[in-house]
């Protein structure tokens, strides 16, 4: 059974993209080399020995400094069924989870009548089951030099593009060329809730019959 590398998991509302408003379980992983200059969780970029702990000390815990411990799905939901959790959406976030083959971890939370999102920044394979909900939101030209992938792309069910210049929109138009989005939902989202990327992302949104994404959960102050 296939263990992975947790920095924390807890309950809380979906904030971003289309499942907006959806009760959620959000399991964050530990590990990112992408380095995105606005991240608001670097605490999940190193997966340093010193800070593994037990598994249970990840369980709805505060997952800022950095502490990871691994689990498999069945712990994890071992994990939520202890907790007392209710919501049947599962968010594997990060970090960058598609570091890792997220098969196993996405089976077995279907197996226990969960559904499950993937949160990535495009940067690596999808690996993960059929029914896996995908949100891409490519990271382009990061400090970390990986490259966005087709494969990322075209599995996704969702690309959600962070907005905070014309250059964003250029970037994205760019990633999508010879991409098939008609069955995809494609969401932007400006940068840190500013009114110049609000403005921006709305305007463009309404020409091209796509999404806003606001995070509604920094609005709400919630994880």
């Amino acid at each position: 059974m296939t263990e992975y590398p947790v920095n924390e998991v807890f309950e809380t509302i979906q904030g971003e993209g289309s499942h907006t408003g959806l009760p959620a379980i959000f399991v964050r992983l530990q590990g990112c080399p992408v380095a995105c200059p606005w991240c608001d969780t670097a605490q999940t970029w190193d997966v340093l020995e010193q800070n593994k702990v037990a598994p249970a000390d990840v369980i709805q815990v505060d997952g800022s400094i950095g502490r990871w411990a691994m689990h498999s799905a069945a712990s994890l939901v071992d994990a939520f069924n202890e907790k007392g959790f209710t919501a049947k959406l599962v968010v594997i976030t990060g970090g960058e989870p598609c570091m890792h083959d997220l098969t196993d971890l996405t089976e077995g939370f279907e197996a226990a009548g969960l559904h499950c999102q993937i949160e990535t920044s495009g940067t690596f394979e999808v690996r993960c089951s059929d029914n896996t909900y995908v949100t891409v939101s490519p990271k382009v030209n990061m400090k970390g030099g990986y490259p966005v992938l087709t494969q990322a792309l075209e599995r996704a069910n969702e690309i959600k593009h962070p907005v905070a210049t014309d250059a964003h929109i250029d970037e994205l138009d760019a990633l999508l060329e010879g991409i098939d989005i008609s069955s995809k939902t494609v969401c932007l989202q400006p940068i840190s809730q500013k009114p110049r990327a609000t403005e921006l992302a709305m305007k463009t949104c309404i020409a091209r019959n796509w999404r806003l994404s606001i995070q509604t959960h920094k609005y709400l102050n919630i994880d």
